[in-house]
């Protein structure tokens, strides 16, 4: 946590940055497009009720809300939001949360009536988060409540008059959302921050820009505005572009846009992939599916990354978009080496298409790590299995933080079909070469995975069998 005031570079931007803040009108001139929502907010606004904790959007004391267009309400995390992200958008922080005549908000009321604080320092990302969730209309439930607080942290009041306060608030009217600022074509700030609103303007950009960083959600990148105050020299922000927004399905298939946040991509994968409930329930919290993206986590190419080696099982394929047209490439494929993709420097991610299961056709997967919430994986696991008389017919099977990228089991697959569990888990040691690191060793690694396959093996076997630890 820092103690004292962060200085922020003044410059002059081509565009002004507009949006909304606790339903009024700012216009921003003079500020660098990569400074954090945060900073703004504190050294700026001078609105110090939203905090930085860790500044890596893990604690939640920073904890804003995104007011949607169609009135949804979702928590965000301002530590790593740029100001250049918020450009069109509307924001709400704690200090705008007011009841009739000015007296505490409901949900403000409900966390002091429950004793729900204590030091207070995390309050105000508790509120927002609360905020969010009693917008959303949802059921009081323990399960979806942990959900909505699973990227806040308390150190001193505990949970349970936290989680009281939530049961109280659940399913509060509010009031509609604020009208956005309109901005109908692109938009570039201090000629650095580019902001298209069309795939060809996209690709344009790209060609003559290959030095910037793509930016989605910036649950990534923003940590270099964030943690390591070196934020990037120039980005191409995708988040504007339809294309790269779209989720759609056909009786065959579903298309994620590279730049569909979790949040909105989750209905569609969940319903057809029933078994990525739990596990993108696992990925950051609600603050980060917010503004994260598949696109990102794949183009990141983090060996450790989540989605790769779920969307490698589901047989999923990238399309690679560039001014030269359109390619298809399996997402096994697009891995080269250690942060090595087969992106080439003129092409963004333009959507990634994952197959819907067969008739006969199983599909689980595994994430383990050392805080169950919260957390990237040590070792991630994903596995499509057509399963005929109880006997395994075909299955493709992919690991992450067990090589270089994340990467398919070929061999685990093919001694699977060809002689059962027990050679596939004896395969994983030829397979694979895993590296020690402050997650885990080489030898935990290996053994985790063969564990993994054994829990499969439990799953297909033995249906009825508790194999989670949620279920014990």
């Amino acid at each position: 946590m820092r103690m004292k005031n962060t200085p922020i570079r003044v410059i002059r931007m081509a565009d002004h940055i507009r949006f909304v803040l606790n339903d009024q009108p700012v216009e921003l001139d003079g500020l660098s497009p990569m400074t954090t929502l945060l900073d703004w907010l504190r050294e700026h606004r001078g609105l110090r009720g939203t905090k930085e904790g860790c500044a890596e959007g893990d604690c939640g004391a920073c904890t804003v809300v995104l007011e949607r267009a169609d009135g949804h309400r979702e928590a965000m995390n301002s530590c790593i939001a740029l100001l250049g992200q918020i450009d069109g958008q509307a924001v709400r922080t704690v200090e705008g949360l007011q009841g009739p005549g000015g007296a505490p908000h409901a949900v403000q009321a409900a966390m002091a009536e429950s004793d729900a604080t204590q030091c207070g320092f995390c309050t105000p990302g508790f509120v927002m988060s609360a905020y969010a969730f009693a917008a959303g209309g949802e059921r009081a439930d323990l399960d979806t409540i942990h959900d909505a607080l699973a990227g806040n942290l308390c150190r001193c009041t505990g949970y349970r008059p936290i989680v009281a306060a939530m049961t109280r608030v659940a399913g509060l009217a509010v009031e509609p959302a604020p009208q956005l600022p309109t901005r109908t074509g692109s938009a570039s700030f201090d000629d650095c921050f580019h902001a298209p609103r069309s795939l060809a303007e996209l690709v344009a950009l790209r060609a003559r820009h290959s030095e910037a960083l793509l930016l989605a959600g910036a649950t990534d990148l923003g940590l270099l505005a964030s943690r390591s105050r070196k934020p990037p020299a120039a980005v191409i922000h995708v988040a504007h572009v339809p294309e790269l927004t779209a989720v759609s399905e056909t009786d065959k298939q579903v298309t994620i846009g590279a730049a569909a946040t979790y949040a909105q991509a989750m209905p569609a994968l969940t319903s057809n992939y029933p078994g990525l409930k739990t596990y993108l329930a696992r990925l950051g919290s609600r603050q980060i599916r917010t503004m994260g993206t598949l696109g990102g986590n794949i183009g990141t190419a983090s060996p450790i990354g989540d989605m790769p080696p779920v969307l490698i099982a589901l047989e999923s394929r990238l399309k690679l978009t560039s001014t030269r047209g359109a390619r298809e490439i399996l997402l096994e494929d697009f891995f080269l080496d250690y942060r090595k993709t087969a992106l080439v420097a003129d092409e963004v991610i333009e959507s990634i298409t994952i197959p819907k299961l067969w008739q006969g056709e199983a599909f689980f997967c595994d994430k383990l790590s050392k805080r169950r919430d919260q957390d990237i994986s040590t070792v991630a696991a994903g596995y499509r299995l057509r399963i005929k008389s109880g006997r395994i017919d075909d299955a493709r099977i992919a690991f992450g933080g067990m090589a270089a990228t994340p990467k398919r089991a070929i061999a685990v697959e093919t001694a699977l079909k060809k002689d059962g569990f027990a050679a596939a888990i004896a395969a994983v040691e030829t397979e694979f070469k895993p590296i020690d690191d402050w997650r885990g060793s080489a030898a935990y690694r290996l053994q985790a995975a063969k564990n993994l396959l054994r829990r499969l093996e439990l799953r297909v076997t033995s249906p009825g069998q508790a194999v989670e630890v949620e279920a014990l």
